[in-house]
């Protein structure tokens, strides 16, 4: 049975914490998330009584150890709907996917004359890589724009991928503008022309529900730290036949079958693109963030945050000297990027901090975009299951509050 969301934030003990005083509004969801306490618990249990190194001992421990990792990654695998468990290999983080990517594939299958698309909202992550990737090989780099209403421009891309492209790479929701980018659509594209198609799903696991056989994609990467998680955990995805003709991109132990003095073997999918002791508890907790998930569904979780968007775009609207990036449709990403006019927005983030609320004010690693957008920073505003009318009432007050203050101070 699916339980509902009414009282989940008092599972969150930090949001019980004061800030200058004043009651947390957590709103910087699409940097970190917070953890609720089932996750805490387990976590100090795992170190309490089962802290051994995985894939490596005979002893009681360590195969317990091994055998919840190992379980971890099918919850992984179900929970994104993947074909099989060994097509989910850990890394660090959504960077260290995407980098893995580009160092193993791109090193591997491309070469001067071939062609990139991109666009210009991707994170650093999934756009310094393949720069770099571009400026070593020779290859060319072809950038998708935005429509005037701040959306991917799908007539521009489709045209822009060609017989030469070979690899498309986009975000599923973009980190700033909380746009939803139409995967399956642009992967049949991709694969019209022989390309493959790398989406960084960073922004969109959190939210909703993902199915990545569905979606057609050939590589998914992502982060625990925005789903509940700790730090420190990532998953890449890839079609099982992809996994295989990739090369290690990083040497060490357990990711060998047989080492000699000049000559080495590897193991098979996915240890032998998982060099070295993993993130062991990084693994578990996404694996438990998963549990913690699925006793909502993302389906009930993204109606939520719609219903909190819903109140909250009408009302920010309102606010005179207001700039909206983000598209003026209900999101189900619970992005929201704004200025004030003659506001610095690391300004407007320090006073609503002194209220209490909590925002990203910055260029959110897309500085691409923001240049764009005509702009250096935007003030961001992201939302996730655990907050309520209350964190919107209380971010709307602060920044009406904000808004009087400086327009005063002006005078």
């Amino acid at each position: 049975m699916v339980k509902s969301l009414a009282n989940v934030a008092a599972d969150f003990p930090i949001l019980e914490h004061k800030i200058n005083g004043e009651r947390l509004a957590y709103l910087d969801n699409a940097a970190t998330t917070q953890m609720p306490q089932p996750i805490l618990d387990k976590t100090q249990n795992f170190y309490q009584t089962k802290n051994a190194n995985v894939h490596r001992g005979v002893y009681t421990l360590a195969q317990e150890a091994t055998e919840a990792y190992e379980q971890a990654r099918q919850k992984v695998q179900h929970f994104i709907h993947a074909a099989h468990a060994n097509e989910i290999v850990f890394t660090h983080g959504t960077t260290e996917s995407l980098n893995l990517i580009v160092h193993s594939y791109g090193e591997q299958y491309l070469h001067a004359g071939d062609e990139i698309v991109l666009s210009v909202m991707e994170h650093h992550s999934n756009l310094v890589p393949w720069q770099q990737l571009a400026l070593k090989k020779g290859i060319k780099l072809n950038y998708i724009n935005l429509t005037k209403d701040h959306e991917l421009d799908l007539v521009e891309l489709k045209q822009k991928i060609t017989n030469k492209t070979k690899v498309v790479a986009l975000c599923h929701v973009s980190n700033v503008l909380g746009v939803i980018n139409p995967i399956e659509q642009i992967a049949h594209w991709a694969h019209q022309k022989g390309a493959i198609l790398v989406v960084d799903g960073a922004q969109a696991i959190p939210h909703m529900c993902v199915d990545v056989q569905k979606l057609d994609v050939d590589f998914y990467a992502f982060s625990g730290h925005k789903m509940l998680a700790p730090t420190g955990i990532g998953v890449l995805y890839g079609k099982y036949e992809l996994l295989e003709q990739l090369k290690p991109w990083q040497y060490g132990g357990e990711m060998i079958n047989h080492v000699g003095l000049y000559q080495s073997s590897w193991a098979d999918l996915p240890a032998k693109l998982e060099a070295g002791t993993p993130n062991i508890i990084g693994a578990l907790g996404l694996g438990w963030a998963i549990d913690y998930l699925q006793q909502f569904g993302m389906s009930q979780i993204a109606d939520y945050e719609q219903k909190l968007l819903a109140y909250l775009l009408p009302r920010l609207k309102e606010i005179p000297g207001i700039t909206i990036y983000s598209p003026q449709q209900q999101l189900a990403s619970g992005i929201v990027s704004f200025n004030l006019q003659g506001i610095h927005p690391h300004d407007v983030a320090t006073a609503l901090d002194q209220e209490g609320v909590e925002v990203r004010a910055g260029h959110h690693c897309a500085q691409p975009l923001m240049q764009t957008l005509g702009i250096n920073a935007s003030v961001r505003i992201s939302i996730y299951l655990y907050n309520t009318l209350a964190d919107i009432k209380q971010l709307l007050t602060a920044l009406q509050e904000t808004r009087e203050f400086f327009t005063y101070e002006s005078k």
